[in-house]
Order: C-alpha cells, then structure tokens, then sequence
C-alpha cells in the first residue's frame, strides 16, 4: 500500500513573510512598496479583527459584530464539492518545478 504523499505547511510568523535563506545570486529579491506593506498590514489586522468578533459571538458575548453567511437550502449540485486546498496546491507546483529543474 501507499502512503500519503507528505504536505508541505508554510506557515507565516506574526503575518510576516519568511526569510529566504538563498544566496542574492540565485534569486530576485522581492521588493515591495511602503504602500504595499500598508495595504496587507490594514486587510491582515481588518480580518483578525472581524475573526475575534466572530468567535465573541459564537461565545455569546457580542450583541452586534459580522454574521457569518449558511445557506438555509444547500443547492443539491455542491453536494460533492471538495473545496481546494490552496496551500497543498502551491507546495505541488513548488516541488514540481523542483522537480523538473533537476
């Protein structure tokens, strides 16, 4: 029997990205903009916030907050649907292109 292709988990620390431990030669440095630092900065600490009222009002102590979306009749076609791991997704093209420059 097989055993289960191993997932690779890339995690973030505090939102921030990782650093690359590759020698500046063998790769371009990502370079982003002050604005672009402010624009993840607002949207990660925007989602952090409304994920705490969330879990307030499942706990029953926010009257107001966000309301997360149930369908009240699922549609009987997504019954199957498996929706798709975007972090497995990545690590597989990732090692695929490993793969294909070795």
């Amino acid at each position: 029997p097989r055993s289960p292709a191993q997932k690779l988990i890339f995690n973030r620390v505090n939102g921030k990205r990782p650093q690359v431990l590759l020698p500046h030669a063998s790769a371009p440095e990502e370079c982003y903009t002050a604005a672009h630092e402010e624009n993840v900065r607002f949207i990660y600490e925007a989602w952090q916030e409304i994920e705490q009222q969330l879990d307030d009002g499942q706990r029953g102590e926010s009257v107001r907050g966000p309301v997360q979306y149930v369908e009240k009749t699922p549609n009987p076609r997504l019954k199957t649907f498996v929706p798709i791991d975007l972090e497995e997704w990545w690590a597989q093209q990732f090692l695929a292109k490993i793969e294909n420059c070795s």
